[in-house]
């Protein structure tokens, strides 16, 4: 997919940021690892690629305005915010003296996701199977319409939490009252863009292992698991409600 020279350079460029990190005290530096690095190298794959079609262009673009909008939020939202993210401050808490060799391997960690879900950036980007049709205007539609979505979800959580009104409350405004994890479903939505676009191609089933392993790790890995358990912490009776009314991933109406 890439050369090996340029593997390394994704390590040292990981063990960079996470000097980084230690030296302005954020292990938060690790989600920007994975925002950018993607973004590179969706950049990397099309300069590489013999096909420069419609397709391709697409790809390439949509993988830029995720990697720039994921990007700019993590680092005003985590990096700018004054407290460590929640999650990583409980492994720091749970790691004890071993915390930092920890990070490390979760820093390093980051190149193996950008290999796995290079795959299928890279499966749209070589896609030149036909004519450009309905599939692959579908799939840059989706993407389109998640990027909005996730930005959205975002916004409006950061101006519920804003309020110090809200202060252990829940927020039910917007999307939030359809999801109790809006942004994470349109994240997962957003990797149904790459199938589309990979529609027709020789490398089309490669597309899949985006929306199969991004459901994966948001559901039951890296996402909600620490996401829920942070928010009962902190809201408690009031987030058990919240549990028992709307759906944990899925946009759907909320039970009476």
């Amino acid at each position: 997919m890439l050369s090996l020279n340029i593997w390394v350079g994704y390590v040292l460029y990981a063990v960079l940021m996470y000097g980084l990190a230690l030296i302005i005290k954020k292990m938060s530096l690790m989600d920007i690892v994975w925002s950018l690095g993607l973004g590179i190298g969706g950049v990397l794959i099309f300069q590489k690629s013999d096909s420069h079609s419609l397709n391709a262009w697409l790809s390439l673009g949509l993988i830029f305005l995720w990697s720039v909008r994921m990007g700019v939020h993590l680092f005003v939202n985590r990096i700018l915010s004054d407290k460590e993210d929640s999650r990583y401050q409980r492994l720091i808490d749970h790691s004890g003296k071993a915390w930092k060799l920890v990070f490390l391997a979760f820093f390093l960690l980051q190149i193996f996701f950008i290999f796995i879900f290079l795959f299928p950036i890279k499966a749209a980007i070589d896609s030149n199977g036909g004519s450009f049709g309905l599939f692959n205007i579908l799939g840059f539609v989706i993407g389109i319409l998640a990027l909005v979505g996730e930005t959205l979800s975002d916004n409006q959580l950061k101006r519920f939490s804003a309020n110090i009104q809200n202060k252990g409350k829940v927020c039910k405004e917007g999307f939030w009252r359809y999801s109790r994890h809006p942004n994470y479903f349109f994240e997962w939505l957003f990797w149904f863009s790459f199938v589309g676009l990979a529609y027709g191609g020789d490398s089309f089933y490669w597309s899949l292992v985006g929306p199969i392993v991004m459901y994966l790790f948001l559901r039951y890995i890296t996402g909600v698991p620490f996401a829920e358990l942070s928010s009962l912490e902190s809201r408690g009776d009031a987030y058990k409600l919240y549990q028992k009314e709307t759906n944990v991933f899925f946009l759907w109406f909320p039970k009476l």
